[in-house]
């Protein structure tokens, strides 16, 4: 089988099309062809060579396609299958697994750093030799090879357009409320940061019944996208905002903060406009070496801050709730797509994104 992938052969060079192959699969491989695949700023981060990515590599883990084919221990999926990627496998036995924490399963944190499927070895090839795919999926590509906890089947009347984007921000962002802050119904959130993540938070706090979801940003106009996404209230993050936020909350400060800016300023700021036992959850991140300080009476009253990467997903539980969420009108997904772009135009994609142009582009694949 031979298809085509977005690769990236040198940081600071542009992604170039060409033409891979597959080669030593498994018996608990699932090959599947991504008919949609979206650009998030991780993808972005590791071709700026941020994340250390080994090259060659293929870009890209948030998509939605069809099942090709499985390996013969595969039970849960078959050919023609719709499914949402998830970048999370998981071995299920690992000090981790068994504690329910899949995110920092042994195996993924081990495997990680060489950019191939989740045992470690690889399974996409170019002309010249192997080729990494970022974060066990490698999704710029007319085919991925994932375990099949990562390819999680969702209803064939999702557009795969909008699948593709449950499989990352959508599912960070509304995880980060209801699953790792669980606000209870008539709840106050904060939101910094409004993003395509950010955004997903505000959507977040509306399916738990948050009484109050106030979206702070330093850009007026993502400011009146949040209203869209059901931000209540708005705030210009400037400095004044940790007084305005204490006016709005009589004083006592947010039941959960999401952190979804990643930056000193916006850390800084959760810690300080959460209540006293109230939970903080950052989803944003800065360079892992770099130091951020905080005022420590910020963090007095038994205040919780919890770093998430994905939301505490459950992918097989949260994945198809989102598309039901979706169906059902509750959770918007079309007003996320900015732009719909083909597999050749990823690199243009990609500065709009880092000009701040998008919040979400859809590569659209045939």
């Amino acid at each position: 089988m031979s298809f085509s992938g977005a690769v990236l052969r040198e940081i600071g060079r542009p992604l170039q099309i060409e033409t891979l192959s597959l080669k030593g699969l498994l018996d608990k491989d699932v090959v599947v062809r991504i008919k949609a695949t979206s650009l998030c700023h991780t993808d972005l981060e590791a071709v700026e060579g941020a994340l250390g990515t080994p090259a060659p590599f293929i870009p890209g883990h948030e998509a939605a396609g069809i099942v090709e084919s499985v390996g013969r221990y595969v039970t849960h999926l078959k050919p023609g299958d719709h499914v949402v990627i998830s970048w999370n496998p998981y071995c299920s036995t690992c000090y981790f697994c068994q504690r329910k924490q899949r995110i920092i399963c042994s195996q993924y944190r081990t495997n990680a750093a060489k950019s191939f499927h989740f045992d470690g070895a690889p399974r996409i090839y170019a002309k010249d030799g192997p080729v990494h795919q970022l974060m066990y999926s490698g999704s710029f590509s007319e085919i991925v090879v994932v375990t099949e906890e990562c390819a999680v089947k969702v209803s064939k009347e999702l557009p795969f357009e909008v699948a593709c984007l449950i499989g990352c921000g959508v599912m960070t962002g509304v995880g980060a409320v209801l699953n790792i802050a669980e606000l209870e119904p008539g709840g106050t959130v904060a939101v910094i940061g409004c993003g395509a993540v950010g955004l997903s938070a505000i959507q977040g706090a509306k399916l738990a019944n948050a009484e109050k979801i106030l979206a702070i940003d330093r850009d007026p106009a993502k400011l009146q996208i949040a209203k869209q996404f059901g931000a209540t209230n708005t705030l210009l993050a400037d400095e004044n905002a940790i007084q305005a936020c204490m006016q709005m909350t009589n004083q006592i400060g947010f039941d959960c903060v999401v952190e979804s800016a990643g930056n000193e300023a916006a850390f800084q700021l959760s810690v300080e406009i959460v209540r006293p036992g109230g939970k903080t959850v950052w989803l944003g991140k800065v360079p892992v070496n770099e130091k951020i300080s905080f005022r420590w009476g910020s963090l007095m009253g038994e205040k919780r801050i919890h770093r998430s990467s994905y939301g505490g997903t459950r992918p097989e539980i949260d994945f198809p709730f989102l598309a039901d969420a979706y169906f059902s009108g509750k959770l918007l997904l079309d007003e996320y797509i900015t732009s719909r772009i083909g597999l050749i135009d990823v690199n243009e994609g990609l500065t709009r994104l880092k000009q701040g142009k998008e919040i979400r582009s859809v590569i659209l694949l045939d």
